[in-house]
């Protein structure tokens, strides 16, 4: 008689909770496609509160507050494709190699992820196989789908970051994280503090490899341009600040599309 592993049988995710990505503008032809790891703070049943409270979390530990409003409304009023992540990177961060200590967080800003002690090899898999890789092959079907259209895609990934962390303060308003794209970086480094944000060049975080894994997964490999933004959460916790940063990306967004539209048909009289 075969003898199941029950660990290995039952599921992180109930068949009625929600899926761990969703897509926005599914069928949209725009040259950019958004991408935000740290969207929601959603739990799954299966693993309760973690032994995490209330506060903790709906606090940045389990997700980068106000991102996702961003996104949304990037996607909206670019008419953009967007895939974002619906569970906590408390779960597993899908903005992290599996291989690193960080994508299984033990303690995060002082607080103990208990629900992360002593995981054991199955339960990484677990998450990984059923929030992790389905994310980053819904970011990878979806780059896919614009090439067929003969686009190759800005990736941008959206992030936010606390003001203050381990009892120290993070004097940058905005930070523009990349490593083999200067020429959408810049663009977005002169724009942004002409519009009068403090901004960090690869600060507060870096975008140089391995950090930043997303874009380095998906964008980098494949030659694509690229970009991650970095917004403190005290500009974007409430609906008027999200509005306004939403605005000034959407037009630095407009100016690397068409940047990058030049160049590719600069690209093409060259060749001729």
């Amino acid at each position: 008689m075969k003898i199941e592993n029950k660990e290995l049988r039952e599921t992180l995710l109930a068949a009625d909770e929600p899926a761990p990505f969703v897509i926005l503008n599914s069928d949209a032809i725009v040259p950019v496609l958004l991408v935000c790891d740290h969207a929601n703070n959603r739990f799954p049943r299966s693993l309760g509160a973690m032994g995490l409270n209330y506060l903790d979390r709906v606090s940045h530990i389990a997700l980068d507050i106000g991102a996702n409003a961003v996104a949304e409304a990037l996607a909206d009023n670019l008419g953009a494709t967007a895939v974002l992540c619906q569970y906590s990177r408390l779960i597993v961060d899908c903005n992290r190699n599996l291989i690193d200590e960080s994508a299984f967080l033990n303690c995060s800003d002082g607080v103990e992820i208990t629900g992360n002690h002593n995981l054991q090899n199955h339960e990484k898999e677990k998450r990984a196989s059923e929030i992790y890789w389905p994310y980053h092959n819904a970011i990878k079907d979806q780059i896919v789908r614009l090439k067929k259209h003969g686009i190759d895609p800005v990736v941008i990934s959206i992030h936010s970051f606390t003001p203050v962390i381990n009892g120290e303060d993070r004097k940058w308003e905005i930070g523009v994280l990349w490593d083999k794209d200067p020429v959408t970086a810049e663009i977005f480094l002169t724009r942004l503090v002409e519009a009068g944000y403090f901004v960090g060049d690869n600060k507060p975080y870096s975008g140089k490899d391995p950090e930043d894994f997303t874009i380095d997964f998906h964008a980098e490999s494949a030659g694509l341009p690229h970009v991650g933004i970095e917004i403190s959460q005290d500009l974007i916790n409430h609906s008027d600040g999200g509005k306004r940063i939403s605005d000034i990306l959407k037009e630095i967004i407009s100016l690397v599309i068409t940047k990058h539209r030049s160049k590719k048909i600069e690209k093409k009289e060259s060749s001729r």
